[in-house]
């Protein structure tokens, strides 16, 4: 039903009622960039009406709230739904909005005007169909709820619905459909809400939604350095950022299967490595071979480090997606928590004066075990040579507002609100790089990646060291602006592993890790590191930036 609705009448508020998220409306710390407040397309206008304390763009509205419920959807909080009481002069609406009561009211719905010279791209609907209503809901709910959709005139299409608290319908004037030609596909989204399996519902659920085809967007250099993130690395880190220009100007190497003893220095831009293709694993990269130069290299360079940008426009234009890639040219080990009754550490650091068995490749590991005052047991893991992580921020083409920002987390990742933020120097928002591994988070502290005591430590914490992004930038793909407007770097073409394969006995490992296990831990610890991807364990040289499967899509 798109993310549209409002409402409310005097049953809305109960005496008792608790105070929810959505009571409160979102505001960035700063004003927005300066951004055009509609966009105009063949005709037709489409207008962005923020719902932000009861206000719609830069005009006051009243927003009633047409009907809320009080249990299920996320959190089992419910969810509210509104409609905008007045839109600007000659615009309509093209449906309602609806939001979780879990967070902050933060959202939007849009207003169209007809300016084609035959007033052909609008009409309105011939009736209405009563799709859904609360009648028999047995759930907390200010009154009754229904879900009208609009009947639209042949050769048109309703994008949206219109809730009302009472079942008569809604006047024909109160919306307006759209010609189907400036339509296009969509498909549901974030869930809104669902009554739940207790209910004689279950089978409703709202979503918003987003349209499959993806488009075009501007104001690059406008846009980065208004939200250009702060990415704090953690007071013990060892292996910081770089740029990709001073890895290879200070000695990494590309290898290639057969010619190991013949490494080849890299030019600045990348320039001889090899183009497309595919990851056939006859080509890899790793540092320097002197031990000085390796253990500098490792180390990366804050000063001489830059973020770089992929931009891309991301359902049907509305939205523009800047997908910011830091690169590290060294991974360090990770730890391996485990949850003892004792306050035992178990450690296995890399030894490095056994690596290079396996065409260059192997690494093997020693142990020791330690007393400490934590409580857990801990494995390094996790090595590699050439990291790269991520985050994207996601902002409206409408009003050019921060709308939410994505964090890498080595083999996944995850969404945050714009609202769940913390911000700094205006509304640019804080990244979080986790200790040696540079998954990004959105708060600091200690993630477990892992379940039932046993998992991977992502520890962040705020420090000294930390990358303005927006100082440093460089944008290396932006398709949809054309072939010429934005010139890739060779590097960013070479799809091969920008580190080597590392060859560990996992059952060895195991082992020894096991021997100080008790009972049942000592399988669910062999069953958690069995199920390690290969990019943690550091078992394979990871590829850029263009072979992650975000590339060419949406975040996942």
């Amino acid at each position: 039903m798109g993310n549209c609705l409002t409402s409310s009448s005097p049953k809305d508020v109960s005496e008792n009622k608790k105070d929810l998220p959505i009571e409160t409306a979102f505001r960035l710390p700063s004003p927005l960039p300066e951004w055009p407040p509609s966009t105009t397309h063949k005709g037709l206008e489409v207008e962005l009406l923020i719902l932000a304390e009861y206000m719609c763009a830069s005009v006051t509205y009243h927003l009633p709230r047409k009907w809320a419920t009080h249990g299920g959807g996320p959190e089992n909080l419910g969810a509210s739904f509104f409609e905008p009481a007045s839109v600007p002069d000659g615009y309509y609406m093209l449906g309602c909005y609806a939001q979780p009561n879990n967070r902050l009211l933060s959202g939007w719905v849009l207003a169209a005007k007809d300016e084609s010279s035959d007033d052909s791209l609008l009409k309105q609907p011939l009736d209405y169909t009563l799709v859904w209503s609360s009648e028999s809901l047995k759930i907390k709910q200010d009154g009754n709820g229904y879900i009208w959709l609009p009947v639209a005139p042949q050769g048109y299409k309703a994008v949206g619905h219109v809730v009302t608290n009472t079942n008569t319908k809604p006047s024909p004037d109160k919306i307006r459909c759209v010609r189907s030609d400036f339509t296009d596909d969509a498909e549901n989204y974030t869930w809104i809400w669902g009554p739940g399996k207790d209910t004689n519902a279950s089978e409703i659920n709202f979503f918003t939604s987003r349209p499959v085809n993806r488009a075009k967007l501007d104001h690059i250099d406008t846009l980065f350095k208004a939200y250009s993130p702060w990415i704090y690395f953690h007071p013990k880190e060892t292996y910081l950022p770089s740029s990709v220009k001073w890895f290879f100007m200070n000695g990494a190497l590309l290898y290639t299967t057969g010619e190991e003893s013949k490494p080849v220095p890299i030019e600045k831009t990348g320039s001889n490595l090899p183009q497309g293709g595919s990851n056939d694993g006859n080509y890899w990269l790793d540092l320097p071979v002197d031990e000085a130069n390796k253990k500098r290299v490792k180390k990366g360079d804050l000063q001489n480090s830059q973020v770089y940008l992929h931009v891309k426009p991301m359902f049907g234009a509305t939205y523009t997606d800047i997908a910011v890639w830091v690169f590290c040219p060294f991974n360090g080990p990770a730890k391996v928590k485990v949850e003892l009754d004792g306050n035992y550490w178990l450690d296995l650091p890399v030894d490095e004066a056994n690596k290079g068995k396996d065409k260059g490749q192997s690494r093997t590991h020693r142990h020791s075990i330690r007393k400490d005052s934590i409580n857990p047991t801990s494995v390094h893991v996790g090595e590699h040579v050439g990291d790269w992580e991520h985050v994207t921020l996601r902002i409206s083409n409408f009003n050019g507002e921060l709308h939410r920002m994505y964090f890498s987390e080595h083999s996944g990742g995850s969404w945050a609100d714009a609202s769940e933020l913390e911000f700094q120097g205006g509304n640019k928002p804080c990244a979080y790089s986790s200790l040696h591994g540079h998954a990004m988070y959105s708060k600091p502290g200690l993630v477990l990646q892992g379940s039932g005591g046993i998992g991977i430590r992502n520890d962040t914490a705020k420090s000294k060291m930390v990358m303005d992004t927006g100082l440093q930038f460089t944008v290396v793909a932006a398709e949809y602006l054309g072939s010429t407007a934005v010139v890739e770097p060779p590097w960013l073409n070479y799809f091969r592993k920008w580190g080597p394969n590392i060859s560990y006995d996992l059952a060895d490992e195991i082992k020894k890790v096991e021997k100080i296990l008790p009972g049942k831990l000592k399988s669910a610890f062999e069953k958690f590191v069995n199920g390690l991807p290969n990019e943690v364990l550091g078992e394979e040289g990871p590829t850029g930036p263009k072979v992650k499967r975000n590339w060419n899509g949406d975040e996942i």
